[in-house]
């Protein structure tokens, strides 16, 4: 069943060095347009959604040529706004062997976003058009005019019945000293409101302060996530394990919590081709199967194979069909296609 899906982030500038060379040998850099909620939403417009972004861009040349390259991504440009003069951006190297890739933010406070004034939005009138809203623990770092709007968001489309998504994705550069403390009333607010919320246990040990004396990741997962569940009544819980091997491949563990259960997917161990994104590749095929009303088998299946897939993929956003990942849970790697 198709379904309007909508989400509140930053529309970003990604600004890559070419191969595996570092900024200070590049000469040149490829640019796309990225951000979590481009890359969730356009997943589930791929799906067959359809795929809206609340955001706010420029009034200017760069502004029309993210919104140019959001078209092409699918998402519908409906809600939208123009304002400002900036975009953030970030610079990616990527890594080689044992020397790691990175990221470098700039000019992200200043942006278009992080700036839209009070009253950009009119979430009342959008939440009355959208049957779920994702929200990022990324974007919530931003400012506290910005998680006034994600939280005004949230409660707008409560009001209506839509569901609402939070991936608690928490980045400890964003929040600064003292991180954890600043960070866990606005978190609790969000998990509040939630449906569906991405995370795993070092977020309840971390952000929310809960404590355990289980030693192994897993035992911590299923003593504490259930209580996470109970306290600010989350109906669906999802997230992952990943390793990085000995042999640069990477294998990833998915698991879903619903209805007082855990649900596992297989262990994939996979080559990594380009990583940035795979986490919203992984939110995308856990919110796809509660939406289509997959059983919690085969919603885990599908987004550990989606988050597998957008691993093998230049770029953030996810660009597999639902298709493409279908097949993906069932077959091996094969030869070209003919």
């Amino acid at each position: 069943m198709v379904k309007r899906f909508a989400a509140f982030g930053e529309v970003m500038m990604r600004l890559q060095v070419p191969g595996y060379e570092l900024l200070s040998q590049a000469s040149t850099l490829n640019y796309s347009f990225s951000g979590t909620g481009v890359n969730v939403a356009s997943a589930l417009a791929r799906f067959g959604h359809i795929g809206y972004l609340v955001s706010t861009l420029p009034a200017n040349a760069v502004g029309d040529a993210a919104v140019s390259y959001l078209q092409k991504l699918g998402i519908d440009r409906s809600f939208i706004t123009r304002g400002g003069n900036y975009v953030g951006m970030y610079f990616l190297e990527n890594g080689f062997g044992a020397r790691s890739s990175r990221v470098t933010y700039s000019n992200r406070l200043e942006s278009s976003f992080n700036t839209a004034p009070e009253g950009s939005y009119d979430f009342e009138e959008i939440s009355k058009n959208i049957d779920v809203v994702h929200f990022c623990g990324i974007t919530l770092a931003m400012n506290d005019s910005v998680r006034q709007h994600m939280k005004s968001f949230a409660k707008a489309v409560k009001e209506n019945g839509g569901t609402v998504v939070f991936d608690c994705n928490y980045r400890p550069s964003l929040w600064g000293e003292d991180g954890y403390e600043k960070a866990k009333p606005h978190y609790e607010e969000m998990l509040y409101f939630a449906d569906i919320v991405m995370m795993n246990e070092k977020d309840a040990m971390f952000v929310l302060g809960m404590q355990t004396e289980r030693e192994t990741r897993i035992e911590q997962l299923m003593e504490l996530i259930p209580k996470v569940a109970q306290k600010y009544e989350i109906s669906v819980i999802a997230g992952t394990h990943r390793t990085i091997n000995g042999d640069n491949t990477h294998s990833l563990h998915g698991f879903i919590f619903k209805n007082q259960t855990f649900t596992f997917s297989n262990t994939i161990t996979f080559s990594v081709y380009d990583r940035i994104g795979a986490g919203d590749a992984y939110t995308s095929g856990i919110v796809h199967g509660e939406m289509e009303g997959f059983s919690p088998e085969k919603t885990v299946a599908f987004a550990a194979a989606s988050g597998m897939l957008a691993h093998t993929i230049v770029g953030d956003t996810p660009m597999s069909s639902e298709n493409e990942i279908f097949r993906a849970m069932t077959e091996t790697v094969g030869d070209v296609e003919r």
